[in-house]
């Protein structure tokens, strides 16, 4: 049992989990992180990481993350002192994909406005560091012509909404349950200069993107129990020749997804796969 950090540092402790085997663990354990208080939690490789204040009950952390998954690696350390109004900067760079640049404002300067995605770090899932978003961005030329219509289901900070605008699209609908992520994705679309082109919604996905169908293209990032309940709502809200990319997948899901996706009438036409993620572009059979 790891030791009692009440009253015992006045550090930030650094809490590394290991799930067991299995989509369905990761996602426990992330939620336990969530239950006793995690603010954010980090995907580093395989291991979800997270930090808590000085005096978090370390007992309690341990207890609810093993009754979430009893195969779960649990690790603490204290963090080192670190001036974090600066330092977490250093962990955010720019990424090329492709045509585009997705980078943070302080490392923006002297780039192409046309292609490159200034995102503000924010609430809002999406700033590129992740290989779920990076995975879209890489697909996405493939698929898109100009002028098409393009729904983007858990916006978050209409990281993939701005660079379908980019790469040509006429119309974007960015849709987001989360209201707290909302205000993140509007600046980001001010922002980037195509706000004429982007609309954000707060909403259910499968509840507005009949609303704002027909479209093109569907992009969807999220995680994969969630897709699989989606693809009847996709495939409705598509034009005829149209296409979805998946993404928010765990590459050890990919044989069950492929299944699903033949059952549902998909064709597969093309995939990406970084560390331990997959994605993948899709249109009906």
């Amino acid at each position: 049992m790891p030791e009692q950090a009440t009253g015992a540092s006045e550090r930030w402790i650094s809490v590394r989990v290991l799930p067991g085997a299995g989509a369905p663990a990761r996602e426990a354990c992330m939620a336990a992180l969530f239950e006793v208080g995690a603010q954010g939690v980090h995907e580093d490789g395989a291991s979800l990481v997270t930090h808590f204040p000085p005096g978090v009950d370390l007992e309690q952390v341990h207890r609810v993350i093993t009754e979430a998954d009893e195969l779960a690696t649990i690790e603490t350390s204290p963090v080192p002192d670190i001036d974090w109004s600066e330092a977490w900067k250093s962990r955010i760079g720019s990424h090329q994909l492709g045509a585009l640049t997705v980078t943070p404002p302080w490392l923006a300067e002297g780039m192409d406005p046309a292609t490159t995605i200034v995102i503000e770090p924010g609430m809002a899932f999406g700033t590129g560091e992740h290989p779920t978003t990076r995975g879209v961005v890489r697909l996405l030329p493939a698929r898109l012509a100009g002028g098409k219509t393009v729904a983007d289901l858990g916006a978050g900070s209409a990281v993939l909404a701005i660079a379908a605008a980019k790469l040509g699209a006429a119309r974007v609908y960015a849709i987001e349950l989360d209201g707290d992520a909302i205000p993140d994705a509007e600046q980001n679309v001010q922002r980037n200069g195509v706000a004429h082109l982007v609309h954000v919604f707060e909403g259910d996905a499968g509840a507005l993107l009949p609303l704002v169908a027909p479209v093109d293209i569907v992009l969807a990032n999220i995680i994969s129990s969630v897709l699989i309940e989606l693809m009847p709502v996709i495939g409705a809200a598509l034009l005829e020749g149209g296409s979805a990319i998946l993404s928010g997948i765990l590459l050890e899901e990919r044989e069950t997804m492929l299944e699903v996706l033949a059952v549902h009438g998909w064709t597969v036409l093309e995939e990406d796969a970084e560390d331990i993620w997959w994605s993948v572009s899709i249109a009906k059979a």
